[in-house]
């Protein structure tokens, strides 16, 4: 089976398309800019397609990171999950998005227990604690770095939210990728497919409320 895996719930608009069969990566690309998620997401998704040579008619199934992340960079690309698996007929799977930075560490050579981390702005991160399996044993959650220094103490740690704060976690690898990476995501859906081990629906992990909110006590400007 063809799969096509996307994630916007970090900087990095990231998309790959991997045979399910070979476990090959097909096609890949990945781009770090945090404000042009819905700008960049289809023009990568098109261009995977192209590398990988398959017409979006023959993909099994979709992959989508599902957070959690930021609220507008996320729902980019949960909604192009939700169109595309619509108008393709086929199944959309949600995955934790620091599984797959869990992963992608993995695959850098990263062993034992390990903590990812993404950034959560207003000085916090979004984070998961994993076992030397890679089993996801805690989160994901959303904490400031100094709430978490004991809990994590000790583990290595990967992705930008352990970079940006290294008081917190001094063994971050800089040798893992900081962002997301689509074609670690798709290895880890893949796997769980074929063991039977069930997925996440393609719903968001916000684990907050977002930045912009409508004001509850606001003054109206005509008379009543």
């Amino acid at each position: 089976m063809l799969l096509l895996a996307f994630d916007t719930a970090t900087p990095a608009v990231t998309a790959a398309v991997l045979d399910t069969e070979t476990g090959a990566v097909l096609g890949s690309a990945d781009q770090v800019d945090a404000r042009r998620h819905g700008e960049l997401l289809l023009p990568t998704i098109d261009a995977v397609l192209r590398e990988a040579g398959t017409p979006k008619e023959e993909l099994g199934a979709i992959v989508v990171g599902v957070g959690p992340g930021p609220y507008t960079g996320l729902r980019v690309g949960l909604a192009t999950a939700a169109a595309l698996g619509h108008a393709l007929g086929i199944p959309v799977h949600g995955v934790c998005t620091l599984d797959g930075v869990a992963r992608a560490a993995r695959d850098a050579g990263v062993s034992g227990p390990l903590v990812a981390a993404t950034d959560a702005r207003r000085k916090e991160v979004y984070w998961a604690r994993y076992d030397a399996d890679g089993v996801r044993v805690e989160g994901p959650a959303v904490d400031r770095p100094a709430e978490i220094a004991k809990a994590v103490a000790g583990l290595a740690s990967v992705g930008a939210g352990a970079l940006l704060y290294p008081e917190t976690f001094p063994d971050a690898c800089g040798e893992a990728p900081a962002h997301q990476s689509a074609a670690a995501l798709a290895a880890f859906a893949a796997e769980a497919l074929a063991s039977g081990t069930p997925l996440l629906p393609p719903t968001p992990l916000y684990l907050r409320r977002p930045d912009a909110e409508v004001p509850k006590n606001y003054k109206t400007v005509l008379p009543a």
